[in-house]
């Protein structure tokens, strides 16, 4: 693959990929996975829709191509206890040793020290390489990426949700966690006709990845192809390169209007009831980082 971005080192920890990953929840045949595979892609994410041909694909390549492949493995576990039987199950069904990441799910405020303490064993012990952390709430961010134990960092940001710029990018500390983002069209927004302003190009989903990982902010981020068309628009990201100044002022302008058309909120200044009731299962209460004390 003559790819314009060469493989990148995922922030704290020292594991290097392509930086752009297939997730396995769009029922992306696994033929294609394994083309991605044979065109360089080597960032797989088994995650919270686990569809049987990825799973299988994952599978069959890591038989003979297992070093070459890093795997992130999500976890919704609440208890330290249960997340090395949750990540067991996941490997077992892959029929893998260990996962290159094991991805904490949806802590919208810092876990609790049981759950990172037991990740970190899982490392320790060979389970898992390294630990990564997704999160809806972007004031907390800051708060992980200074734990030792996380290494990487989930988050979304796209053109239409850049609120990352302000922030969490310019908040995070030395060492830097890896950043790998997600929801990069924006729910396919971003491509809709009808919320692009007259006169402007309708983006492709290669400019929207293209978008993702011209910030120099962003390590890698999720491509949610579920057919070969969609996976062509990923793999033409990679072999495009970043974007021209001229091109970024451009997204940014879709992206205004495509949030302004459908009410999203430039940024961030509370959590939704959903994520309060995330919280709330994760045993913080029905709390948002303002409740908290201050640091």
């Amino acid at each position: 693959m003559s790819a314009s971005w060469s493989p990148v080192r995922l922030g704290k920890s020292d594991l290097e990929v392509v930086p752009l990953g297939i997730a396995s929840g769009y029922d992306l045949p696994g033929r294609e996975v394994e083309r991605a595979f044979e065109r360089g892609v080597d960032f797989f994410y088994w995650g919270t829709a686990r569809r049987p041909d990825f799973g299988a694909a994952v599978r069959r390549l890591a038989l003979k191509n297992r070093e070459r492949m890093k795997i992130v493995i999500q976890s919704y576990a609440r208890s330290g206890d249960s997340i090395g039987s949750s990540l067991d199950k996941a490997l077992a069904k892959l029929g893998l040793g260990y996962a290159d990441m094991l991805l904490l799910g949806w802590w919208n405020l810092p876990p609790h020290d049981a759950i990172l303490d037991a990740a970190a064993d899982l490392v320790r012990r060979g389970r898992a390489r390294k630990v990564m952390v997704s999160c809806h709430h972007r004031p907390t961010f800051p708060r992980l990426a200074r734990d030792p134990r996380i290494d990487a960092l989930m988050i979304r940001y796209n053109a239409a949700h850049p609120g990352a710029e302000k922030d969490v990018f310019p908040h995070l500390s030395e060492p830097r966690p890896g950043i790998v983002t997600y929801t990069t069209t924006s729910w396919g927004q971003l491509l809709d006709r009808a919320l692009v302003p007259p006169g402007e190009r309708v983006p492709t989903a290669t400019d929207c990845y293209r978008f993702a990982l011209s910030n120099p902010n962003v390590n890698a981020c999720w491509a949610g192809a579920k057919n070969a068309s969609e996976l062509d628009a990923a793999l033409a990201a990679l072999d495009a390169g970043p974007m021209s100044e001229d091109e970024l002022a451009w997204m940014r302008r879709v992206g205004v209007a495509v949030r302004d058309a459908t009410g999203k909120a430039t940024r961030v200044v509370g959590m939704n009831f959903a994520d309060r009731v995330i919280n709330l299962v994760s045993g913080f209460g029905f709390r948002a980082t303002s409740d908290l004390p201050r640091e």
